[in-house]
């Protein structure tokens, strides 16, 4: 039902009423219009099924216990809010909307802390790869200030950076990705990229 889809989304909750671990992202999609919402699960409805489980979770033992999710949703998840900071520019404000709830960037551009949210002072700026293989970079003005908009825009359609090296890790798979956008789409996101306040690299 899309009614369990939105939550899942927007609470963080599944059709049994427990809590999601923060893997599926929705800290930031609780930030989704509804109407994209429906859209998702419109397209979803459209996959052919595929058969089999996924495999048990793989968590240290305290992790298992879903009740503390609850704690960790009261000191880390705002339902409903968003980072995005809106300015009234069209382009700017639909960038914030692609970069901090659909695309959730600052995933794998921040670092986290001993319960795995994000640290407010690191978003944008770089942690460690969630593939364990090196330091995500920082996409704040203080690394990528010299790189303009379209620049940024053609990283997102061809992964070269204006230094004519390539994107990755799971960036490689995030570019594939956004190929298939609009390319006002990719444009709206490196106008936003480029309103990021500055941040320092945190240490590796």
């Amino acid at each position: 039902m899309a009614a369990d889809l939105a939550n899942a989304l927007i609470s963080g909750v599944s059709p049994a009423g427990e809590h999601y671990y923060p893997a599926l992202p929705y800290p930031n999609y609780t930030g989704m219009r509804i109407e994209d919402v429906r859209d998702l699960y419109a397209y979803l409805q459209t996959l052919p099924a595929i058969s089999g489980r996924p495999p048990p979770h793989d968590l240290p033992l305290l992790f298992r216990i879903r009740r503390l999710l609850g704690l960790w949703k009261l000191l880390f998840f705002d339902a409903g809010g968003s980072e995005a900071r809106l300015n009234g520019d069209p382009v700017h404000d639909r960038g914030a909307y692609l970069v901090e709830v659909l695309g959730h960037c600052d995933d794998c551009h921040s670092t986290r802390n001993s319960l795995g949210a994000i640290k407010p002072s690191t978003r944008f700026a770089g942690g460690p790869d969630p593939e364990g293989t090196g330091f995500v970079p920082n996409i704040t003005p203080s690394r990528i200030g010299q790189w303009s908009e379209t620049e940024i825009a053609e990283i997102l359609m061809s992964g070269r950076t204006p230094e004519h090296r390539r994107v990755g890790s799971s960036m490689v798979d995030v570019v594939s990705n956004i190929t298939q956008l609009p390319q006002s789409d990719r444009l709206a996101i490196a106008r936003y990229i480029k309103s990021l306040p500055a941040r320092p690299t945190p240490h590796p």
